[in-house]
């Protein structure tokens, strides 16, 4: 039965089969809006709701996978890495428009969408002016605005070659002072988890449950891969990487002192994009590097890259950068979140709170 029908388009509820067939399909499906990590939020408190259009012979043409989390007697609607839109501007309406009755029911006080477009992209200004005339205004992401790709079409030995000397030396060092790389399975989740516990109280960042990790690492496999480098015996880093029908990711990972100094991170990268190639993905996703790096792209003049530089220097995150750049790939950045303001007088507090 469709939520909404007109004569030729109907929005509905796809079942999970069909909406991963049209996720995997989609130019721009990826990882967040597959029906796993819906079910892995549903498990952590979010309501998700799965809306597509369809055509008159049942094709799936645009969809979002929809997640929403409640608090106080109100809501925050939310597409991660989403919508997955068509070319047809009458099809994206209706689905603009289903999104919106849907968090509207939850009272969500707003709407955000975060398309998984690149401002690169051809079609990236003929869509965000589009986005601008449904009525819909720009806000910050969620997920990382910029990031390195590392293109995977290369063999091997041709993608080592474009790392950094000193990326080089670092994984060569771990393997002669005797850091070996594992699969790990369910039994080695605990042990991933206390090490995230000791990067994140050392680095200062707040990281999920063990249970969340668990789950995450289950629901994806066998396209989920827990990577661990142990030194005589005793674990000192690890990866937690996924891969969807394009991308690997690159979504968690921890070491202690002795992983850093030995190059184990470096070992591991280089495990993970491995991993990546083999299960077929197009790239390698390196997930966040500091926005300014992003915004260089599009500086008009010198002056302006020099500043944008200078204030990705001064970003605590700048190591982060250092290391993920030293595997080449290039920075990406992706248009802004749109957000549909539903409850104007609580958007403003609604946004300090999502902030903090």
């Amino acid at each position: 039965m469709p939520l909404l029908a007109t004569s030729h388009l109907a929005l509905v509820e796809p079942d999970e089969a069909t909406w991963e067939r049209f996720v995997t399909g989609h130019p721009y499906g990826n990882l967040l809006q597959q029906s796993g990590w819906g079910a892995l939020k549903r498990g952590f408190g979010w309501g998700v709701h799965r809306l597509a259009v369809v055509d008159d012979q049942g094709q799936l043409l645009a969809g979002a996978q929809l997640l929403i989390r409640t608090r106080y007697g109100v809501s925050a609607a939310y597409t991660p890495r989403g919508p997955l839109l068509s070319g047809d501007r009458t099809v994206n309406r209706l689905l603009l428009h289903g999104l919106g009755r849907v968090a509207r029911r939850a009272r969500a006080v707003f709407l955000r969408l975060e398309p998984p477009v690149l401002e690169d992209a051809p079609e990236a200004d003929s869509l965000h002016t589009w986005m601008l005339l449904q009525g819909l205004r720009p806000a910050a992401t969620i997920q990382p605005r910029s990031s390195i790709h590392l293109a995977l079409g290369a063999a091997p030995d041709e993608l080592a070659g474009a790392f950094s000397k000193g990326h080089r030396a670092d994984i060569r060092r771990a393997e002669r002072e005797g850091v070996a790389v594992r699969v790990g399975g369910a039994s080695d989740l605990a042990a991933f988890y206390g090490l995230m516990q000791a990067t994140g109280q050392r680095a200062g960042f707040a990281i999920h449950s063990e249970a969340y990790y668990r789950a995450a690492w289950s629901i994806f496999q066998p396209r989920s891969q827990l990577l661990l480098a142990e030194r005589e015996g005793r674990l000192v880093a690890a990866h937690l990487v996924f891969a969807d029908s394009r991308a690997g990711l690159y979504l968690y990972s921890g070491a202690d002192e002795t992983g850093l100094k030995a190059g184990a991170n470096h070992l591991l990268a280089w495990h993970a994009i491995r991993w990546a190639q083999a299960a077929g993905c197009e790239h390698y996703d390196f997930w966040g590097v500091p926005d300014a790096f992003g915004r260089m792209g599009a500086a008009p003049d010198d002056a302006a890259r020099a500043a944008l530089e200078a204030e990705a220097r001064a970003d605590p995150l700048i190591g982060v950068y250092r290391f993920k750049k030293g595997f080449g790939g290039r920075v990406v950045r992706y248009l802004p979140a749109y957000d549909r303001v539903l409850i104007g007088p609580l958007y403003r507090l609604a946004l300090r709170r999502l902030e903090r």
